[in-house]
Parts: structure tokens; C-alpha cells; sequence
């Protein structure tokens, strides 16, 4: 089906084109090209954080960060219930164990839940800042220190939500705040991490690119061409977050104050606009019909066939799983388009009333 309002739709509106081409032109069209370090540079200096090492998304970014951190089997990882699942599968990837924490009314993995999870075998704490509302990384990082753990920050959601801990991992698939088609990329502010990532995400050459590799590695490297259209992005992001921010109210005017909808906290950037309604499935049905396309929440890693276990229906993840969903959210979303929106939600609700 084809919505006149999809769910999400790039903006590629900024110098894009004029990148991508001068990287055809130049011919450096492989990891190797000047674009990469360009927009590794240009999203760490954006952050006030010292190193960024580009990749091919964010489910290898935060491969790269759990393996650049020496956790491998045996070891075990607290990763929220509600998230997507590549959090927990990069764990996985490095033969560690995801260890799952119930979520708050926030849907961010709830702190004074973390504790009651941490075992001997446990490396390292992977808070998701979940549609774009940062966690409350002041007691994680607290709990993180008390525990000596290290924190792996999932960003791939929330551009512009300056991170704090050891490394931090975006995402820039077509659909994120900035986009690169795919593609991601890790923060840290420590050289021997931001190293280490670059090692493992090329295979782990030697310095004399000798052909003899010391340790499993990948091929997760960013082409030029993808890094072409990162930067353009990064060089326009105060401009992305601020019309986001724009989008955000509007739903929020437009959307208050109607019997059997429940607005979501504020998120501090917006990367989708979710809420919550007694009638969910028949508002999507109903929605689609109108040409708005939506979205449903994250059902909990417990439930997962991967990772199930008999308590997932008890779970906060569950319940907020099973009447969420988000709007439409982009930046070339006006207010006119908005306004339609937000009234055929309103039509919907006044007419089962």
C-alpha cells in the first residue's frame, strides 16, 4: 500500500548531491575515501566527543562497541525488554547473554531494576534512548560505577542527546533523524576504544596489511558515498532537531485532550512521535484508509522466540506493547499535513464515543 503520509521519509534537501557527486568524480567511492573521516569528524565535534568511527549500521556499531570492550561469551549484558531486537542480538553476535530489564512509564529500561539483574558475569550496562528520550543516564552511569561496568549507550534513535558513557551507537538507516540509506557510527571520547573499533570494523589488518589477521574481525566498514550523505546531514541537524521540535508540538496541540488517547512524555529530540490508544489496531485500520501510515510499539525482547520466557505477559514492555503505536514523523511534515492528521484521529475517536 502506498500512504500519503508514510511513517517516516528522508530529507535529503541539504549539499547531498553535491557530496555524493564530488565523490564519484574524485573515484573514492570505498571506505577509504576523504568523506568518511569527514563525517566521523564533523558528528563527534557536533557531540563535544573526541573520536566517531563510522559503519555499516547501527546493529554493527554496537557489535563493534561490545567487541571493542573484550565482552565475549560467558559474559552478560543488562539490555531493556523495550527496544528493537538488534540491541539484544548485538549482544548475541559476540556469544554473550542479553540480560533483560523491565522498562518505566517513560518505555526507557527503568534504573531500580537494573541492580536486582546484576550477576558476577556481568560486563557492561546498553541503555537505548528509546523514540528519542534520553534515559536517565545519571543513575545508570551511578550503578555503572558502583559495579565497575561499562556503559554502551544504544543512540541509534537519538541524534542530538550528547552521550556520556564508554561508547555510545547511532544508526543512520532511512528512516532515523539523520540518514545515511544505511550506515552507522560509535562515539567515545577514549583513543584506545576508538582504535580498537576502527580495527575490528576492517578486518583487522596489520599496520603492513600482511594478510595475517590475529583476531576475528569484520567488514563493517562505511562507504564514501554513504559518508557523503551523512555529512550533509550532520551539517544540517541544529536545523532537523528544531523542526522536529516544531512536529512534536503540533501532535501534542493537535492531539490533547481526547477520551481513550494517552499522550507519551516529552522526548528531549524527537525521532518518532508515539502514543498510546484504547483502540489501537481499529485506529491503524482506520488511519490507513485515510492514506496515514502507522507504526506499532517494540513487543519486549522476553517475548521474542530468541529470547522467550514465561513472565513476558507481566512485563511494562507487554502492556505498553499492546496498545502503542507512532504517527507519521518527518521533517517535511507541514502543518496543513499535520492538521489533517491529527483530525482524522479526532473523527475516529468522536465517532466511537
Amino acid at each position: 500500500m502506498t500512504f500519503r503520509y508514510p511513517v517516516s521519509r528522508p530529507g535529503l534537501d541539504g549539499r547531498e548531491l553535491e557530496y555524493v557527486t564530488a565523490t564519484i568524480n574524485d573515484g573514492w567511492i570505498s571506505s577509504q575515501g576523504p568523506y568518511v573521516r569527514r563525517f566521523e569528524q564533523a558528528f563527534a565535534d557536533y557531540n563535544s566527543i573526541a573520536h566517531g568511527v563510522a559503519c555499516s549500521s547501527g546493529t554493527t556499531a554496537l557489535t563493534l562497541a561490545l567487541r571493542a570492550l573484550g565482552i565475549g561469551p560467558g559474559d552478560e549484558v543488562i539490555v531493556p525488554e523495550f527496544t528493537m531486537i538488534a540491541t539484544a542480538w548485538a549482544v548475541s553476535y559476540t556469544g554473550a547473554t542479553p540480560v533483560f530489564v523491565d522498562c518505566g512509564d517513560d518505555l526507557n529500561i527503568d534504573p531500580a531494576r537494573i541492580e536486582e539483574r546484576i550477576t558476577p558475569r556481568t560486563k557492561a550496562v546498553m541503555p537505548v534512548h528509546v523514540y528519542g528520550r534520553r534515559c536517565d543516564m545519571d543513575a545508570i552511569m551511578d550503578i555503572a560505577f558502583q559495579y565497575n561496568l561499562r556503559v554502551v549507550e544504544d543512540s541509534a534513535e537519538a541524534h542530538g542527546i550528547r552521550p556520556v558513557g564508554d561508547i555510545a551507537c547511532y544508526s543512520l538507516f532511512a528512516n532515523k533523524i539523520i540518514t545515511a540509506g544505511e550506515g552507522g557510527i560509535c562515539l567515545t571520547d577514549d583513543p584506545r576504544l576508538a582504535g580498537q573499533l576502527a580495527h575490528l570494523r576492517a578486518m583487522a589488518f596489520t599496520t603492513d596489511h600482511s594478510f595475517l589477521h590475529k583476531k576475528l574481525a569484520y567488514n563493517f566498514r562505511m562507504t564514501a558515498l554513504q559518508a557523503a550523505v551523512a555529512l550533509a546531514q550532520v551539517e544540517r541537524l541544529p536545523e532537523i532537531l528544531a523542526t522536529r521540535r516544531e512536529i512534536e508540538h503540533r501532535y501534542d496541540q493537535g492531539l490533547k485532550d481526547i477520551p481513550g488517547l494517552t499522550l507519551m512524555p516529552a522526548r528531549d529530540v524527537l525521532w518518532m512521535y508515539d502514543l498510546r490508544t484504547e483502540r489501537r489496531d481499529e485506529l491503524r485500520a482506520f488511519l490507513a484508509g485515510e492514506g496515514i501510515e502507522t507504526r506499532l510499539f517494540f513487543k519486549p525482547m522476553s517475548r521474542q522466540p530468541g529470547y522467550l520466557a514465561p513472565h513476558w505477559p507481566t512485563l511494562n514492555a507487554n502492556r505498553f506493547a499492546e496498545d502503542g503505536l507512532y504517527l507519521p514523523t518527518y521533517n517535511a511534515l507541514t502543518a496543513a499535513d499535520q492538521e489533517y492528521i491529527t483530525g482524522k484521529i479526532r473523527a475516529f475517536h468522536a465517532s466511537a464515543s
